[in-house]
């Protein structure tokens, strides 16, 4: 039997969500779609509520209302058994925002020991993100309150809502921006070129460029991704992943991608951060500490929070089991950085925001580099440099 193909739609909003079914619906009416709703509880997992519209009535009994459990596991179990009720179909499987999908994602395509594999079942469609574009401007500057997410391996620490913002526009293959009903379209234009540039790769589809009509999904939208993209979602998530910004300015937005292979002094980069991210609204990428040097640092910023954290290794020549252990994309970037001294060694951040000075973010990092003379003291004086943004283990 052929398989059955798994659409996946996020949205920032209930409502821009619901109008990204919709288009979807449009394209395949005959899909069933399984929405979720996620409410969190006292313990340890969430209140997992699933609706089921779409297909004959042994479709409509196939999923329980609802189950106590971590989502990934629930969902697995839901397509399943729609798989095993309907034979081949097209599910969209609707997400909340309090999901986070690439990692959900991930969990779901694992094969749990003794399970069947979900992958041998669907096909995944291409990954579908709406974005309503006033709350989207809210949220990716709110670093006030924190949230937490469910994803790969339950439920994650703390975030901000600027955070989840940014993480579910990098997560898509195609990003919906619908016209505003009451929004200066201005404001609009610039939150999707915002969008767009958090996620160069994405397909962007707005009524702008639509010739003002409502958006219409090309049909390779509603067809099987090409062969790898579960692959894909894994390599995005890794330590060594750097989003490849896109060119140009677009309503003032811009991004700017900063590579060096020098490490940085730590008392230095700190004196420079006030500078380097004026007008940063999102930022990503990673770090070569000279007080780490074994370490991949993450740099991670949404809105005014920046967070580093040590989140890896380097690949070392003679360690194998990492080199075997590392996706094929890392080995990729490895052989290609690959320095004979330094290794894979490099500092890499993409920053994204409004009206940015490249001369001034390059000015300011390149002053934080080790010098040539700090350089020839050796690792063990660089890694007893002071350190004021990862001592203790704390992030900044």
């Amino acid at each position: 039997m052929a398989k059955s193909l798994l659409s996946v739609v996020g949205g920032n909003t209930p409502d821009v969500r619901g109008a990204v079914v919709d288009h979807v619906l449009r394209a395949s009416p005959h899909a069933v779609t399984l929405a979720v709703s996620v409410q969190a509880r006292d313990d340890r997992y969430p209140a997992v509520q699933r609706f089921v519209s779409g297909g004959d009535a042994r479709v409509q009994e196939a999923v329980p209302l609802s189950a106590t459990g971590d989502p990934a596991v629930i969902l697995r179990q839901d397509l399943l058994s729609l798989r095993r009720t309907a034979g081949q179909l097209h599910v969209i499987l609707a997400l909340p925002a309090e999901l986070d999908i690439l990692p959900l994602l991930c969990e779901l395509w694992r094969t749990p020991i003794g399970s069947s594999s979900l992958g041998d079942h669907y096909d995944p469609a291409s990954l579908l993100v709406g974005v309503d574009s006033a709350s989207f401007m809210a949220d990716i500057g709110c670093v006030h309150r924190a949230v937490h997410l469910w994803g790969e391996g339950g439920q994650s620490g703390p975030v901000t809502p600027a955070e989840v913002a940014a993480r579910q526009v990098e997560a898509a293959d195609a990003l919906i921006v619908p016209a505003p009903v009451h929004q200066d379209s201005r404001r609009a234009e610039g939150a999707a070129a915002l969008a767009g540039h958090l996620n160069g790769q994405a397909l962007l589809l707005t009524s702008s460029n639509s010739g003002g009509a409502a958006v219409e999904l090309p049909p390779s939208l509603i067809q099987p991704a090409p062969r790898g993209a579960t692959e894909e979602w894994r390599a995005r998530l890794e330590p060594m992943s750097v989003p490849r910004p896109r060119r140009g300015t677009q309503h003032g937005v811009e991004s700017v991608l900063w590579r060096a292979r020098r490490p940085l002094h730590p008392e230095r980069l700190a004196d420079a951060l006030a500078t380097v991210m004026c007008g940063v609204v999102r930022s990503r990428g990673h770090l070569w500490l000279s007080s780490r040097p074994d370490s991949v640092v993450t740099w991670r910023s949404a809105g005014p929070h920046l967070e580093l954290r040590e989140a890896d290794s380097w690949l070392e020549t003679d360690d194998l089991h990492a080199w075997k252990a590392a996706s094929p994309q890392r080995r990729t970037l490895a052989s290609w950085f690959w320095h004979a001294y330094y290794g894979e060694r490099r500092n890499e951040i993409t920053f994204t925001g409004t009206h940015l000075s490249e001369q001034r973010i390059r000015s300011a990092l390149g002053a934080a580099l080790l010098t040539d003379a700090e350089l020839s003291q050796g690792r063990d004086t660089w890694a007893s440099m002071p350190d004021p943004l990862l001592s203790g283990g704390d992030s900044p």
